[in-house]
């Protein structure tokens, strides 16, 4: 069993089950500016193993792109996990939220080609090296 929470603890989980493919460092724009990291580390989970024990309700979303619903907490704004349209089963769990050790490491780094700049990936990993970087706004 692991278990969670948001940064003010309001919004409190458990997953029942285990990641369903590696964990990973998405380095998407979108991954990004959702942590406010240089990366977002995520994996994937079945939907139905994800239990809110407390504070369910503090649960909001918004539509980051056609089909792609991102959920994070309205009490502190933890991001919690995305759900696909498309595969509405399976959810992309952040584990900067857990409060636990997952017993799991690291094994990718996705979307490489989105990076930012100041990050140098040298742990030897695996990098998928699709992506764009973010536009530039003018």
């Amino acid at each position: 069993m692991l278990y969670g929470s948001c940064a003010c603890g309001l919004v409190r989980y458990e997953i029942d089950g285990s990641f369903l493919a590696p964990v990973g460092h998405c380095h998407c724009w979108q991954c990004r500016k959702h942590s406010g990291a240089s990366f977002g580390t995520t994996a994937p989970i079945k939907a139905d193993e994800l239990r809110f024990v407390a504070g369910k309700e503090r649960m909001k979303s918004w539509e980051s792109s056609p089909g792609v619903h991102r959920y994070f907490t309205d009490c502190c704004g933890s991001p919690i996990y995305k759900r696909i349209d498309a595969v509405p089963g399976v959810y992309g769990f952040r584990l900067g939220t857990l409060d636990c050790d997952p017993g799991v490491r690291v094994e990718q780094h996705i979307y490489v080609g989105s990076k930012v700049p100041w990050v140098e990936i040298d742990d030897g990993l695996p990098a998928e090296h699709q992506g764009a970087p973010f536009p530039e706004r003018g």
